[in-house]
């Protein structure tokens, strides 16, 4: 990325995606990126990327039959790249990210810019929670239940040849078929977009799928993530396809989104982080206060996280009721500075991730 790396599935998580070739089927050619189709009365809307993820019933079931259980209990957070050196050589966002968002180095305040450095694996308690849920907290189990139980899932998506995990969740859209994750869970910035791209909401121990699983259609990332990894672009909406007929909002419901929110204030964070000491089978949580990245090195947000890689593109809510598990997501997982383990980055939701959702949901 531009100013350095964030996490897709740790690392911008992927931010390193392959392309529209289907694994496991026939190759086929990349399709070159698209600007969306948009009313000419807005110019904000036209910076927006589009990449048709499958175009047919059979590309579909081609994605479907990929993800088997066994394929699923393989795929890795991203910040398991260290570790996947065949998976890139560098170059795009792919070889400098990890943790529960793409790390980044603290910047040099001396004005000499830092090298991206892969972290170790981030480490923390796994705590388990109350039946009442804390409001502040860096990571504890999710065992309250409630509508976001049903509206967060897991993402699983192909990087170059390997099988990745992030997070995301579905958002109220006119098509009812949006969910909003991490941009790098969706496209690498300026390299290649994710194959293979599968939305599992509710995501259950041991691979447990009690909704369904959900492939994609549409792709949509902003312009300044699609050309550079601009980190204040960290978002990606994605179109889903039907499962059996039905809108994934249909069957696990929604959560409301908003844009241009005031900074500050009380947040839920969710993702299902799956480097150690979590494991991906549960639904985790954060919960605490917002801050303005210390070294302004964006508009993000920080929220008390120790959620690991996994947990990229998870929706962060305001204005959240642990009863009900309803609120509105105005943030996400994106990334970490790796002096501050401890603490998680989300992009600021204004007119341009506004822009995003507008597009996404006339898809």
């Amino acid at each position: 990325m531009t100013l350095s790396t964030p996490l897709l599935a740790a690392a911008p998580l992927l931010a390193g995606l392959i392309g529209p070739a289907l694994l496991g089927a026939a190759p086929g050619r990349q399709q070159a990126d698209q600007p969306a189709v948009v009313p000419a009365h807005t110019a904000k809307r036209s910076d927006i990327v589009e990449h048709v993820a499958a175009r047919s019933a059979a590309d579909h079931r081609r994605v479907l039959d990929y993800w088997t259980p066994e394929r699923m209990a393989k795929a890795l957070p991203i910040g398991l790249l260290d570790i996947v050196t065949d998976v890139t050589d560098g170059g795009d966002l792919l070889g400098g990210v990890t943790g529960g968002g793409g790390i980044r180095t603290t910047p040099d305040l001396t004005g000499k810019k830092a090298d991206l450095t892969l972290p170790r694996k981030l480490m923390g308690s796994h705590h388990l929670t109350a039946a009442r849920p804390d409001t502040s907290t860096i990571g504890s189990r999710w065992i309250t239940g409630g509508q976001v139980a049903r509206t967060t899932g897991r993402v699983f998506l192909t990087v170059a040849g390997a099988d990745f995990v992030c997070s995301a969740s579905t958002v109220n859209s006119a098509n009812r078929d949006v969910v909003v994750t991490a941009g790098h869970c969706v496209k690498d910035g300026a390299g290649e977009w994710a194959a293979n791209w599968t939305f599992v909401p509710g995501y259950g121990t041991s691979g447990l799928r009690p909704y369904g699983q959900y492939t994609a259609r549409r792709m949509f990332v902003a312009g300044p993530w699609s050309r550079s990894g601009d980190d204040n672009h960290d978002v990606g909406m994605v179109a889903l396809a039907t499962s059996h007929g039905r809108h994934v909002a249909d069957v696990v419901g929604t959560q409301k989104i908003a844009f241009n929110a005031g900074r500050g204030g009380q947040a839920f964070g969710f993702g299902y982080p799956a480097d150690p000491p979590y494991d991906g089978d549960h639904l985790v949580y954060c919960a605490g206060r917002l801050k303005n990245d210390p070294y302004g090195q964006t508009r993000d947000q920080g929220l008390g996280c120790d959620m690991t890689a996994g947990a990229s593109g998870g929706p962060w809510m305001t204005g959240f009721d642990t009863a009900s598990g309803k609120g509105t997501i105005t943030s996400l997982s994106s990334f970490k500075y790796s002096d501050d383990e401890r603490t998680m980055y989300g992009p600021y939701f204004g007119d341009a991730v506004k822009a995003l959702f507008d597009t996404a949901q006339r898809a």
